[in-house]
């Protein structure tokens, strides 16, 4: 299930957007972002709340027009070939989406049946997907009596039934527990060495520094970083106590450092506490 190794053959990018832009009216989410996200890579897309990673994750798959600009997931067009790229990816929002009065095994099943995937292997799929997710347990449990972190797992589950390409994840750890994170993060570690292609975004700096080969930062709806992570994070030299830091740094220490962030310590804020 889920061999992806032949993905590895392809040369043409899995993401790339030129001068993409996305308006509210008069406010600018996404200014002029250029990407390119090769094939078989676990990229990071990390930013500060409102900094327009959902915004550009939506336009990436679909589900959000853009301003300006072009998108090419696959080597295709996404504003002209929609349906053919959302064949080829697999999604998990930030807000979920499951069908909530289904079973986990019926909500994987109309996903299989909406991609059109054949009764038999939709079957097949299901009960190795619910077995791997551990969610197998209870086969007459509706969705709406799920955990969080359970109803996090069943997407992911409904995101892989069709064996896509790329799989675009929207903050998959908030709120999930310790195990249920150790079981994504295992699953996507498998999926990225058999070829798959995983775009992600999380607050969660200390997965992304163990997951990804490659991150973008965006601030203010703009790039201001892109690489691989250990390019990234040797590239830069960091001023503190009144000397100069060079080499390797967390991943944190980077983050704040290129969007402008200042750590406050325990003895300049909060002083009425004692």
């Amino acid at each position: 299930m889920l061999d992806n190794a032949s993905l590895n053959s392809a040369r043409q990018p899995a993401v790339e957007t030129f001068n993409l832009v996305r308006r509210f009216g008069t406010f600018t989410a996404v200014d002029n972002i250029n990407l390119r996200v090769e094939s078989g890579r676990f990229f990071g897309f990390l930013g500060p709340n409102g900094a327009g990673k959902s915004t550009t994750i939506k336009m990436l798959t679909g589900l959000l027009a853009v301003t300006s600009g072009e998108i090419r997931v696959l080597g295709r067009d996404i504003q002209t070939e929609p349906l053919e790229v959302k064949r080829r990816i697999g999604v998990v929002p930030e807000d979920l989406n499951l069908f909530e009065r289904l079973t986990g095994a019926e909500m994987l099943t109309f996903t299989g049946r909406m991609y059109g995937l054949q009764r038999a292997e939709i079957a097949e799929r299901t009960q190795e997907l619910l077995a791997l997710m551990e969610l197998d347990n209870e086969p007459r449990k509706l969705v709406v009596e799920y955990s969080h972190g359970m109803k996090k797992k069943l997407s992911l589950a409904c995101a892989l039934i069709h064996r896509p390409e790329i799989l675009f994840l929207d903050e998959p750890f908030e709120g999930v527990d310790a195990i249920a994170s150790r079981t994504l993060k295992d699953l996507l570690s498998r999926l990225t060495a058999r070829g798959l292609t995983v775009f992600l975004t999380s607050h969660v700096l200390e997965i992304v520094e163990r997951l990804c080969t490659d991150i973008a930062i965006i601030s203010q709806g703009r790039l201001v970083a892109v690489g691989s992570l250990n390019e990234l994070r040797r590239g830069i030299e960091v001023e503190g106590d009144g000397h100069a830091s060079h080499g390797p740094m967390s991943l944190e220490d980077y983050f704040i450092h290129v969007i402008g962030g200042v750590r406050q310590t325990g003895d300049d804020v909060l002083q009425w506490l004692g």
